[in-house]
């Protein structure tokens, strides 16, 4: 298996699609269509590092509750639950984007960065987009009032047993990250990671 050249196929501001030919276990080639953030795909350029995006799991220490929010996504043509994200600027300190994005989204102070995760990948058959999972402490009163224009964040401290209502409803759109820590703290009443009380 080996990747021999991608081609852009879009130019656009956030993402651009890209078909990138690869050889295949039995030597023939194929194309594989895959978005990226970057200039050049990362297969391309081999940057995986660096995480595109911070998403942070905040624990509001004093209300031991999760700090969810629920937020319009357009491709969903809906609200999904989730937690605070956003892209890490150039330059930036992975710890420094998650304490910028909690109090962008949540109005939240980070009190202490709990862990912080490697690059990790959810939808790697379509993009090689990469998050740093960021579990916090926080505290403060919760407000959307530094959210942008186009932002629309509900947020919403949740308890293990609203958790486990949440995570029960076929109704609900939640984002793979979300609904794997909510179902947990669900079972477990707490984080499961190392520092959490």
């Amino acid at each position: 298996m080996k990747i021999t050249s991608a081609r852009k196929l879009t130019n656009l501001k956030w993402v651009n699609l890209f078909e990138v030919e690869w050889i295949d276990k039995n030597g023939r080639s194929r194309g594989w269509q895959v978005t990226s953030r970057a200039k050049e795909p990362k297969c391309i350029t081999g940057d995986f590092a660096t995480p595109d995006a911070v998403v942070i799991v905040p624990f509001h220490v004093a209300e031991h509750k999760v700090v969810t929010i629920r937020e319009y996504r357009v491709a969903l043509a809906g609200v999904e639950y989730g937690f605070p994200a956003g892209l890490v600027d150039e330059g930036e300190a992975i710890e420094q984007a998650a304490r910028r994005e909690l109090k962008e989204e949540t109005g939240l102070e980070v009190t202490r960065i709990v862990s912080t995760s490697p690059p990790i990948y959810s939808s790697a058959g379509m993009t090689d987009e990469s998050v740093a999972m960021v579990h916090v402490e926080c505290e403060g009163t919760p407000t959307t009032a530094f959210t942008e224009g186009s932002e629309f964040i509900e947020v919403e401290l949740v308890s293990a047993s609203r958790a486990s209502r949440l995570c029960s409803n076929p109704n609900l759109k939640f984002d793979a990250k979300a609904w794997l820590v909510l179902s947990s703290f669900a079972v477990n009443g707490k984080l499961d990671i190392g520092g959490q009380p």
